[in-house]
């Protein structure tokens, strides 16, 4: 009876540093299949409209970092790159996708930003974001200078879109004053467009725009060229804006459409460590197929382009990311 008690508690001593092994291993980081951590718990991604590339994608994104690393990671709705940039600057988010000209106003403290926003750091340069200038069949407006006189929605007031259709706008020498402004997000304008209500309207974002895609169905829409020797000569000043082409078929349009575009940028707060920022970077580039499943805007990510055209100051954890894949 002896033996078998001194027995029994052998193996349940044995057991027990066994389990504790175990233990002591599994918050050691011994278990293979563990992920790193973080050490934010929140991950909260500024996007835009609810219709638009931003959300679509940034939704997407917030799923990917709640699984991976158990964070509260969430997405919410903005007036887009301006708001999104101050929300930044509040730390009310972590992270945010912004036009690559609001993005060159807040770091150098010109336009809507008083001062320089120094809190806010980029973790890649992103897809072009399309400028599309909309309008009908029957408006008579054929080119950039026929919106002199019209009305027109320039986006959601001091948005990206707003920005650089109130800079295109200069360049061509039409100021606010010459046209009749509506402050409209990519939904509403939409939906003007199809009451009668604008004669135009600019939803500068990736492309195809969900919003125009719904528009097209039953409305004679058209997109207004900007041509490529002002989009040069305006460029002279603003660097951000590039000359690019909406391929043919994307909203029924017969041939290529000559307009301008603008980088997209995704930033982060400058605040949030360099293994948190890392593992947000990695995660971001191992899954873009599933990003591109979203949106296929995200289908003009790749890593071999995630540094050119910086234009905020790059976070250390993206930079790590960025030297180990090369």
């Amino acid at each position: 009876m002896k033996k078998w008690l001194s027995g029994a508690a052998a193996l349940v001593i044995a057991g027990g540093i066994l389990a504790g092994c175990s233990d002591s291993a599994e918050k050691a980081g011994g278990d293979s299949g563990k992920k790193d951590g973080m050490e934010t718990k929140f991950a909260t991604i500024a996007t835009g409209g609810a219709s638009g590339p931003y959300n679509i994608i940034a939704t997407s994104l917030a799923e990917m970092y709640s699984k991976e690393y158990g964070v509260n990671s969430k997405t919410q709705t903005t007036g887009a790159s301006v708001e999104n940039i101050n929300l930044m600057k509040q730390e009310k988010v972590e992270m945010a996708f912004v036009m690559s000209d609001v993005l060159s106003e807040a770091v150098n403290g010109e336009g809507n930003f008083d001062s320089k926003v120094d809190n806010v750091q980029q973790i890649a340069s992103l897809y072009p974001n399309f400028v599309q200038v909309v309008t009908s069949e029957k408006s008579g407006i054929n080119t950039f200078e026929d919106l002199k006189g019209k009305r027109i929605a320039v986006g959601a007031q001091n948005s990206g879109v707003e920005v650089n259709a109130r800079n295109l706008l200069n360049g061509h020498g039409i100021s606010y004053d010459d046209i009749k402004v509506d402050y409209l997000g990519y939904a509403e304008a939409a939906d003007a467009l199809k009451a009668g209500k604008l004669d135009a309207a600019f939803l500068t974002s990736g492309i195809p725009n969900a919003s125009l895609m719904e528009l097209g169905q039953g409305f004679d829409l058209k997109i207004v060229p900007i041509e490529k020797e002002k989009i040069e000569k305006i460029a002279k000043d603003q660097p951000y804006f590039t000359s690019q082409v909406i391929p043919a078929n994307t909203y029924g349009n017969k041939e290529d459409v000559p307009t301008a575009a603008i980088m997209n940028a995704l930033v982060v707060r400058s605040d949030l460590s360099e293994n948190d920022v890392y593992l947000l970077t990695k995660t971001f580039f191992e899954n873009l197929d599933g990003l591109e499943n979203a949106h296929q805007a995200a289908k003009d990510i790749s890593i071999e382009k995630a540094e050119e055209g910086l234009i905020a100051p790059l976070h250390p954890g993206a930079k790590k990311y960025y030297e180990e894949q090369k």
